[in-house]
């Protein structure tokens, strides 16, 4: 006997059963145990950070994480699936800075870097506990008891290993560069961080005007977003091509009437000056090179004189545009990439009046202490009240931000440590090359292009928690990488045994130099926290120091996923990481994650208070249901609107469809006392119906075995919700009477095997999918009568297509049946008519006419008593016509209303046949012959006296909506039996109990229902039919128009 199926829907509560049973019986350590010796697949899991709380997004990624590694440890393949915790960097950081209530560098040093390290440790496992029970609660499998920890020796002893292989190759150097810096943070930034943080921005751009040297009232005409630069400025860039101007106009900037002349580029002059100039002189920049100018502000003066180094003056490159602003830029070394070129190549004077936490310094006395951005206000004020400002617009653009402080970046002058990814650069295109992107227009499009564009990465970090950099510098200048911790050991007289890779301790640790034997220190810096996750594939494993061969095993993954933003993220450092050591990609196939958003397509956010709790709906609908969710809902990754009713109506369809049938069926074994280990399923003796059914099963599995070999999860999830609508709104409600015969004959035994075969195999199909659901139904459906079946689902083997019980031409028929029922419900619900009330004919106009067994199907659904199939589809449906107003206004003018009315008169069926067989028809309109085509009309379709039509594609279908008395008592029996039904079902009777059903008197029902007595009683279970007494509960009806009394009660 199985266990009672209860027919409610509390998912959660089973959920919870089936989760416990999980943890007692341990049943993921045994699905991979029982797969050793099997073939090898990995999957990484890319580490989160526990100081943060787990999101909605988060679930996304655990379940779009989980489906894979557990289909193919059901396919017999050894997955090992290591959590992991990303420790390090700057999030943990401000998280402590917060929490301690300091801000900044300074004040970190000032509690002490040690303790600050030590709380650094602690904050990173704040919300670990709920990271865990949420990837428990989800369903997420992988193995939390042993994770990989960014932050421990062994970890980062693998790293420093890495860092010292790209130390020998020539590809980690230091340089004096220009790069994002954060200057609350303190510490430089990568490019992949800096793709993080843009955010659109709107700010005043300037155009100002420096004074050339040793002329009255001329002035070089320059543009520039970031005034704050200006103080640091030292030179004029020009593009050496392009072609320049000297224009004078007849007014100065304060309105006077005046002559003043400005140098800018030809074709920008219009935009800058107006309409009224005047050109006095035309030149190319390369002729404008060395042309000298008055400081535009006195701060760097002093800086400039003690270097000795002219500046001042007018230089050119290529990579100054006319795109906007005047064809001329100023000249900042200090401050950006093309600035510092130009200012090597001219050998101008370096200027860098920003200190390191973006204040002035002293020597701009004006504007002293404040931070540069906030700078540009008072400077532009400044310049203004001067008469050096010809105008300040606004200037909308997309800037870079901290990604985690969210301060904006400064592009800033310092020394840095970096990785030659430049060199790398083809490479890295035919590593990626390899990878097959789930989309792939990731792979070619955004990834690609970011690749393409490589620049070498920043990997220092002027910052405390981190991996420290294992650079040991001596003051005679050599330089030294260690790559493990007995190397540090064995060049060290101060290492002690226990060394804690992190500072303050390893910076106490000094190594000898082998060049001149004097003592070498370790550089300051830490590295990019990106650098850790990137590292995983073999820092997880203590690589190369151990575990060398389940490295290799595992190594490259088949599989990943993440979100898109890790496209600049994980995904990145991982490729970067295993070309620089391993010239591989270290992963195969790679899913992108869309955005979670609202409702309404919006981002969620606390500020916006649409952020759903994980929690709520976990607790509310259960793990199985957001599951199924985000699986049918549209493409991984496409942004998913995520909201309540939505993953309550994907858990309705499906979850409640499936969950229902598998309660029918054992409701009616457990009557019938059904073992299915005691038959065997006959194929030579099923009926059409279930050879239908295991023929869409085995094509089912076929499908879905091939869609998530592939990695298409949502065509595989959809595919099995529309068989499950099947299997329930047609195959099972199709044969529910043949549970109900009194004797375990064949047919009654084929209906059982039936159903349990498909349900057995349906709960392994979906066991990737839904978990919970799979098991709870697994444990009861197979293993109350079959106990040396495996003790959860998910030790089970996925289920195999049996190809040889696959019948697509009997698919294609019972496909087509379907098509002519949903077009036969649509007819009736047009003519208003139920599907109880028996119809004489159906007309079918098709290119493909069924074999009579799929027409009785189509009969016994519509409740029609025959099928006619015709050639002739404007027989089924009436016509009438318009005229096109557009085509014909013009040429018919005033008869338009005579044409219309004349159109409106036509016999539609006629006059379509007319207009089909001779492409027009004619009218004769007072007194005049008209021809009119077919898209001279306007033809809408109407139904025809009688009939019912409707059509989709290639088939037509019309019913005959005339009743014959006969029709309509059959129609008031049918009516009167739905009732009873309904009234057992209120009562709570089960649905073997035999009742006595009790009928008022009725004029033109009575004599119906003594016609049809012993029918209704054998539909109803009725044991006979008494006449209703005053004293009976019982409830009124509508049976089609007619009121009936009618109480049942239980013999």
């Amino acid at each position: 006997m199985y266990k009672k199926v209860s027919s409610d829907m509390s998912f959660v509560e089973r959920e919870k059963e089936v989760l416990e049973f999980w943890k007692s019986e341990n049943i993921f350590q045994k699905s991979i145990d029982g797969r050793e010796g099997g073939e090898t697949f990995t999957f990484y899991d890319g580490p989160p950070t526990a100081n943060g709380k787990p999101h909605i997004g988060h679930i996304l990624t655990r379940v779009i994480k989980d489906i894979i590694p557990r289909y193919k440890t059901m396919k017999g393949y050894h997955v090992l699936r290591k959590a992991g915790w990303d420790t390090h960097g700057l999030p943990v950081e401000l998280e402590v800075e917060k929490m301690l209530g300091i801000d900044g560098k300074k004040e970190i040093e000032a509690y002490g870097v040690e303790p600050f390290i030590k709380q650094c440790k602690e904050s990173v496992w704040k919300y670990k506990q709920e990271w865990e029970q949420m990837s428990d609660r989800v369903g997420f499998w992988a193995d939390m008891e042993d994770p990989y920890i960014t932050y421990e020796n062994n970890y980062i002893e693998s790293e420093w290993w890495a860092l010292k292989k790209i130390w020998d190759k020539g590809l980690l150097y230091k340089g004096h560069k220009i790069v994002p810096y954060c200057p609350r943070c303190g510490t430089s930034l990568s490019s992949h961080e800096v793709a993080q943080g843009y955010q659109d921005v709107k700010e005043n751009s300037v155009y100002v005007r420096l004074q050339v040297k040793g002329e009255t009232d001329t002035y070089f005409a320059v543009w520039t977003t970031t005034p704050w630069t200006l103080p640091s400025n030292v030179g004029l860039c020009v593009n050496p091509d392009e072609h320049y101007v000297k224009a004078s106009v007849h007014q100065d900037v304060d309105g006077t009437e005046k002559e003043v002349s400005y140098i800018l580029a030809e074709a920008l002059a219009p935009a800058i000056l107006g309409e009224h100039f005047h050109i006095d002189e035309k030149m190319t920049g390369r002729e404008l090179v060395g042309k000298e100018y008055e400081p535009l502000l006195p701060y760097a003066n002093k800086t400039v004189a003690a270097s000795g180094k002219k500046a001042f003056f007018v230089t050119a490159d290529n990579y100054v545009t006319l795109s906007d602003g005047t064809g001329i830029v100023h000249i900042a070394p200090a401050f950006g990439e093309d600035d510092a070129r130009v200012g090597r190549s001219y050998d101008l004077p370096f200027v860098q009046l920003v200190r390191e936490d973006g204040t002035m310094p002293e020597d701009v006395t004006d504007f002293a202490g404040v931070f540069c951005k906030d700078a540009d206000a008072g400077i532009t004020k400044k310049l203004k009240e001067e008469g050096r400002l010809i105008m300040k617009v606004p200037y909308e653009h997309s800037y870079p931000f901290c990604w985690r402080c969210d301060t904006a970046l400064i592009y800033y002058a310092r020394d840095s440590w970096f990785i030659n990814m430049t060199s790398l650069r083809e490479n890295l295109m035919k590593n990626n090359s390899t990878v097959n992107w789930i989309p792939e227009t990731i792979g070619t499009g955004r990834f690609g292009n970011f690749l393409d564009n490589v620049v070498d990465w920043g990997i220092s970090r002027e910052r405390y928690w981190g991996t420290p950099l294992p650079i040991w510098e001596c003051s005679c200048g050599h330089r030294h990488a260690i790559g493990s911790i007995a190397e540090l050991k064995e060049l060290s007289d101060n290492c002690p045994d226990d060394i804690e890779l992190h500072k303050p301790y390893i910076d106490a640790v000094n190594i000898r130099c082998s060049e001149c034997g004097g003592t070498m220190n370790r550089v300051s810096e830490v590295i990019d926290c990106w650098f850790d996750s990137g590292s995983m594939p073999f820092a997880q494993w203590h690589y190369p120091f151990e575990n060398k061969e389940i490295f290799e095993e595992n190594f490259p993954a088949q599989f990943i996923s993440e979100a898109l933003d890790q496209t600049r993220g994980w995904f990145y450092t991982l490729m970067a990481i295993g070309t620089l050591i391993f010239d591989k990609s270290p992963y195969e196939n790679v899913i992108v994650l869309g955005l979670v958003q609202d409702k309404n397509g919006q981002k969620m956010s606390k500020h916006k208070g649409n952020v759903v709790d994980p929690w709520e709906v976990l607790d509310k609908q259960g793990a199985d249901a957001v599951r199924w969710y985000f699986y049918t809902n549209s493409a991984p990754w496409l942004p998913s609107r995520f909201y309540e009713d939505a993953v309550s109506e994907a858990q309705r369809k499906f979850m409640g469809t499936l969950w229902n049938t598998y309660a029918f069926y054992v409701l009616y074994a457990n009557i019938d006392k059904f073992d299915p280990t005691e038959y065997e399923l006959k194929t030579d003796t099923l009926c059409v119906m279930d050879r239908w059914i295991l023929s869409r099963l085995n094509s089912l599995v076929d499908s879905v075995d091939r869609q998530l070999e592939n990695y298409e999860i949502t065509p595989s999830a959809r595919a099995i919700q529309q068989f499950t609508d099947d299997l329930s709104n047609w195959y099972v409600r199709r044969g529910r009477e043949r549970y109900w015969q009194s004797d375990m004959n064949q047919d009654k035994i084929d209906a059982y095997m039936t159903l349990y075969t498909v349900l057995e195999t349906l709960t392994r199909l979906s066991a990737v999918y839904i978990p919970f659901m799979a098991d709870g139904i697994y444990r009861n459906l197979v293993l109350s009568h079959d106990s040396s079946r495996p003790e959860s689902v998910h030790l089970c083997d996925f289920p195999t297509a049996d190809l040889g019980m696959v019948d697509k031409e009997l698919e294609r028929n019972m496909e087509e049946v379907l098509r002519l029922v949903v077009l036969g419900r649509a007819a009736r619900n047009t003519a208003a008519i139920k599907n109880r009330q028996p119809l004489a004919k159906m007309m079918v106009v098709s290119r493909h006419q069924l074999p009579e067994a799929f027409q009785t199907l189509v009969l016994e659904e519509l409740n029609v008593r025959e099928i006619v199939y015709t050639d002739d589809q404007t027989s089924l449906q009436d016509y009438r016509f318009k005229p096109q107003l557009k085509k014909l206004g013009k040429r018919l003018g005033k008869l338009i209303p005579l044409v219309g009315k004349a159109l409106s008169e036509l016999p539609g069926q006629e006059t379509i046949t007319a207009l089909k067989e001779n492409g027009k028809i004619m009218l004769n309109v007072d007194g005049q012959e008209i021809e009119l085509a077919e898209d001279d009309l306007l033809i809408e379709t109407v139904q025809s006296e009688g009939l019912a039509a409707e059509s989709d594609r290639d088939i037509t279908v019309a019913l005959d909506t005339r009743l014959t008395p006969e029709l309509i008592e059959e129609g008031f029996v049918r009516e009167i039996i739905s009732k009873v039904q309904t009234m057992r079902k209120e009562s709570g009777f089960e649905v073997m109990d035999r009742i006595i059903l009790a009928l008022g008197s009725q004029k033109v029902l009575s004599p119906v229902i003594e016609r049809n007595s012993d029918f209704i009683c054998d539909e109803v279970l009725a044991d006979r039919i008494e006449l209703l007494t005053d004293g009976s509960k019982s409830k009124e009806w509508d049976i089609n128009g007619e009121k009936l009394l009618i109480a049942v009660k239980k013999v």
